[in-house]
Formats: structure tokens, sequence, C-alpha cells
């Protein structure tokens, strides 16, 4: 019997705002999410580290899905 892997749900992150001038932390969850530009998407794994990094750098992202 095979097993089925489950889908992991993903999220589409936009870079909105810039980095420059912002705190360490808040730089280094932008680049933990993968952005390395302003206007790049990424999609990242809806995991709840991921949410937690989202959730400090909001107001620098569009976050869908």
């Amino acid at each position: 019997m095979a097993k089925a892997k489950k889908e992991t749900a993903t999220i589409k992150v936009t870079q909105i705002k810039s980095v420059i001038g912002r705190i360490q932390s808040h730089r280094a969850c932008v680049s933990g999410l993968g952005i390395r530009r302003m206007h790049q998407t990424v999609e990242v794994q809806d995991t709840p580290a991921n949410r937690g990094m989202i959730t400090k750098v909001g107001y620098l992202l569009k976050v869908e899905g």
C-alpha cells in the first residue's frame, strides 16, 4: 500500500515596502521568507514558523492565499 502524500498549503508573499532603515530582526524575517528584493513574490509553505514571520513584518508585505 502506497501512502498518499499530503499537498502542503502555500501562501504567496510580496514585498511592497523597503527594509532599509528597519530593525535587524525584521530584515532577517523578510530574508528568511526568501525575499531578496522589492516587488518580488515568493510562495512559502503555510507553517506556524512562516506565519509568525509574516505577522511580524506584515507591514512590509502583501499576502495572498
